[in-house]
């Protein structure tokens, strides 16, 4: 017999959804996320988690995980007593490259170089300094000796005078003196300019000078002063007052009664006071009475001079006379010969 058939039903029967079993074919429990009460959270009634297909895999994923990190050894932390070591700063690699580094840096390079050299150039000066002013004192301590009065002395600016000294060779000397007096002549300034100085001892000599050339400047007051001197007898009647006379070079000694007239020139090297006319109370006295004594005290300051300097011309002006003296190629003498030169 046969079962009729009925008409298909194309919707799924009421024991095969899936809301109403659970995963083995059983009932599912209440509160069950596979069917039975609507989770909370949801306002549809759904599950909130995701399919059962996937949800065992992940929990059990994350439950080895954590398992894991359970049983990971720890790092064995400080016991009770001891203190915490505190990191200390150091110099690490990075450090030192970087303190190379600036060393290396060109402007700090530029610095230290800047710095030694002023420290040389200050230093250069300093002893300049220090060496010229010991030459400048010890020139004029010598020709103060000479001349017997004040006197100042100086060095060329080029070369130094540290230079001069190591090389025992001088290049240019000024000296002037205060215009007191030269020896026994008053109102006598003496300006000297000294070249090409070569030092160079032997039993004779000291060294050689290549050039000097002096300048003596000689006021009426100081001639009237040293003609009084060098006649006591009469020079205080002839030499009232002393008067130049540019014109015809002569220079005019008027006394009380008595009046003198004299020509500079140049003599055996030295300044001479030739008179030209000697005359008391109005009439003419034989020159040659009072002509030796002026030769003679004129001489002693005038011809007796060092290194071999001479006058070699003579100006009347009007204030005074201007003698000229020169030397070429003198020869410095030693100490034991002129005491006034045995510092040099």
């Amino acid at each position: 017999m046969t079962t009729p058939q009925g008409p298909r039903n194309d919707g799924p029967s009421g024991w095969a959804r899936p809301g109403d079993q659970g995963p083995l074919g059983r009932p599912p429990a209440p509160g069950s996320p596979y069917g039975g009460r609507p989770q909370s959270g949801d306002p549809r009634g759904g599950p909130q988690n995701p399919p059962p297909s996937s949800q065992p895999t992940e929990n059990f994923a994350l439950g080895n995980a954590s398992t894991r990190r359970l049983n990971r050894p720890q790092p064995p932390g400080p016991t009770a007593g001891q203190a915490t070591p505190t990191a200390t700063p150091t110099d690490g690699p990075a450090e030192v490259k970087k303190k190379k580094r600036s060393l290396r840096d060109p402007l700090s390079i530029v610095l230290v170089l800047i710095i030694v050299l002023a420290l040389v150039v200050a230093g250069g000066i300093l002893v300049e300094l220090i060496v010229r002013n010991k030459a400048n004192n010890k020139i004029a301590a010598a020709t103060a000796c000479k001349v017997q009065d004040q006197a100042t002395a100086s060095f060329g600016v080029t070369p130094l005078v540290t230079w001069q000294v190591l090389t025992d060779h001088y290049t240019n000397i000024s000296i002037e003196t205060a215009g007191n007096q030269i020896k026994d002549a008053k109102g006598m300034k003496l300006q000297i300019d000294i070249r090409d100085v070569k030092l160079d001892s032997t039993p004779d000599s000291k060294g050689t000078i290549g050039a000097i050339d002096a300048t003596v400047t000689w006021t009426s007051e100081g001639i009237k002063e040293t003609v009084q001197n060098a006649i006591p007898a009469v020079g205080e009647f002839v030499t009232r007052s002393v008067t130049t006379h540019p014109n015809d070079k002569t220079v005019e000694l008027k006394g009380t009664l008595n009046d003198i007239v004299a020509k500079p020139t140049v003599s055996n090297g030295g300044l001479k006071l030739d008179i030209v006319s000697f005359n008391a109370l109005g009439f003419k006295l034989p020159k040659e009475s009072v002509q030796s004594s002026l030769d003679e005290y004129t001489s002693d300051f005038t011809t007796k001079l060092p290194l071999g300097i001479k006058a070699d011309s003579v100006d009347v002006t009007d204030s005074g006379v201007i003698v000229h003296f020169s030397s070429r190629n003198a020869t410095i003498p030693a100490g034991e010969t002129d005491p006034c030169f045995a510092d040099l």
